[in-house]
């Protein structure tokens, strides 16, 4: 228990020293447990007030518009696929373990005797926030309301990725999650080798530190060449996930990659079709 510990410490602070400043603090006085759990996922979407870089222009795919609740109050939008995806491939790898075990041992969690989790929350949730550039103010009054903002957000985000996820996402959510999550572990060797290839070496010497980005790539191309999603779609999605949980240039890099890893897909696959006529 106590090496396991360890590691997540040590993990938690590569994951500080690459995160702006007062997203640190959040992190730093809100994490109070060593349970791998959604709510450091949440924790670690960069503030709209201290991220200095982003990519121009977000995704406009059906995705952004579809309604995010269905009829029994649980998300149901692929989002919120991606996102839970996310976190069970952030989960374990913190942990070391299966993502599909993971996932199905927090299917399975009992809850806590008199946990009651306000469906509203639900409504207040937004899968479309995201990092921005520094927010200047006239005066400290109008900062400590933008903070404030902010920390709210935080915690509406913390509540609905740490709830049961059987309250939280709708049964086909679930279904496609697990479907994902397969595919992800099936192709783990094989795209390890292909982020490798596209990765830059920042993110290859420091892995630790990358756990979230190099979790959005095995999703993306998981995704892609598994389930055969359309390449357009799963980047878009990716690199808003970078743009949500993740900072810096990584949206940028993260689409770089992908296109990438497509292009060599596309290269691949045509030189099987060119043997296969002359065989």
């Amino acid at each position: 228990m106590w090496g396991l510990c360890s590691i997540f410490l040590v993990l938690v602070c590569s994951f500080l020293l690459l995160l702006p400043t007062t997203t640190r603090i959040r992190i730093v006085t809100r994490i109070t447990n060593v349970d791998i759990d959604a709510r450091r996922l949440s924790l670690l979407r960069p503030s709209a007030l201290t991220v200095e870089e982003t990519v121009e222009g977000h995704s406009t795919d059906t995705f952004s518009v579809q309604p995010k609740i269905d009829k029994s109050g649980r998300f149901c939008s692929p989002r919120a696929t991606r996102e839970l995806t996310l976190m069970t491939i952030y989960g374990a790898c913190l942990e070391g373990s299966d993502p599909v075990r993971l996932f199905e041992k927090r299917l399975n969690i009992r809850r806590e005797p008199g946990y009651e989790f306000d469906k509203e929350m639900l409504m207040k949730y937004n899968h479309m926030s995201f990092g921005g550039p520094p927010v200047k103010t006239e005066t400290v009054e109008e900062a400590d309301e933008l903070l404030k903002t902010d920390e709210n957000e935080s915690e509406i985000e913390a509540e609905v990725l740490s709830a049961p996820p059987k309250l939280v996402y709708s049964k086909l959510i679930l279904r496609f999650t697990r479907k994902l999550l397969v595919a992800v572990e099936e192709k783990w060797d094989s795209h390890v080798l292909a982020i490798n290839k596209v990765a830059p070496d920042n993110w290859k010497n420091e892995p630790a530190g990358r756990i979230l980005e190099l979790s959005i790539l095995h999703l993306a191309m998981s995704e892609i060449s598994v389930l055969g999603t359309r390449h357009q779609i799963v980047i878009n999605e990716a690199v808003d996930l970078a743009k949500r949980f993740c900072d810096g240039a990584a949206p940028r890099i993260v689409n770089g990659c992908l296109r990438t890893f497509v292009r060599d897909l596309e290269i691949a696959k045509d030189a099987r079709v060119n043997q296969s006529l002359f065989t």
